[in-house]
């Protein structure tokens, strides 16, 4: 009778579909930017995604192409690119990877918010989903990344609020920053500069007309920031701003 080696862990098998065993690197990050472009609520026009990604907008066709000959999107003419319920699945999964790791980048190994945004693409497309797992597990189970977006979980579940931007805020209006992009490393060191980071609590002390600056009150400093700037970055307004006032008792 043979008897099997001890202390040899068989090898786990791979249940990944078929269509995302034939998904590469750019492929991927394809499906992260139509999610990200979804969430407004709109299709996502070819444009937007090549701007997103830096790439050609004949590029982004042949890959709408292929994405939806896998199944993962549908393309509407004249409109733009959609995730099919398989494709968001893939996607959350993908965003999750993306960041654990860059939570994973900041609380354990040191790295600055503003530089791990390409650390974390080269990682994503290697790191075993049992790895991004341990990540998570080692980090408590985040629920949002360094940047404030919220870590979906390992099923695909994910709360996505919808948030106004700094550059939405009326005069007075007091919030709460909740996220901005990974994207840009200098745009990130620019708000660490002027104290806005997720967390922090401002209030719109002023703003110029046509688009014009407008002027933070964030823990008893002043900082002012232009309209471009205010607009990517995404808060929650304070509810007792919203509530509205209690009406009188009539004599």
């Amino acid at each position: 009778m043979s008897v099997k080696p001890a202390g040899r862990r068989r090898p786990r098998a791979n249940t990944a579909a078929p269509e995302e065993k034939a998904l590469t690197g750019p492929a991927e990050d394809y499906l992260k930017v139509i999610y990200e472009i979804e969430q407004a609520g709109e299709a996502a026009a070819t444009t937007a995604i090549a701007i997103q990604l830096g790439v050609a907008a004949a590029s982004v066709s042949g890959m709408l192409h292929r994405l939806s000959r896998l199944g993962l999107v549908s393309v509407e003419r004249y409109r733009g690119a959609r995730l099919t319920v398989h494709g968001r699945h893939i996607a959350l999964q993908l965003l999750r990877r993306h960041r654990v790791i860059e939570s994973y980048l900041v609380t354990r190994l040191g790295f600055g918010w503003d530089d791990v945004h390409e650390e974390a693409e080269r990682l994503e497309h290697a790191a075993s989903a049992e790895l991004v797992e341990r990540m998570a597990e080692a980090l408590g189970h985040p629920v949002s990344d360094p940047h404030g977006a919220p870590i979906p979980t390992a099923d695909g579940q994910v709360e996505e609020r919808r948030l106004s931007s700094i550059a939405d805020l009326p005069v007075s209006a007091s919030a709460r920053v909740m996220r901005m992009s990974d994207r840009d490393p200098a745009f990130l060191r620019y708000l660490a500069a002027r104290g806005i980071r997720p967390g922090a609590t401002l209030r719109v002390a002023s703003r110029e007309p046509f688009d014009g600056p407008i002027t933070l009150t964030l823990s008893r400093s002043s900082q002012t920031i232009g309209s471009g700037a205010a607009a990517r970055v995404f808060v929650e307004t304070d509810a007792r701003a919203r509530k509205p006032a209690p009406a009188r008792k009539k004599r």
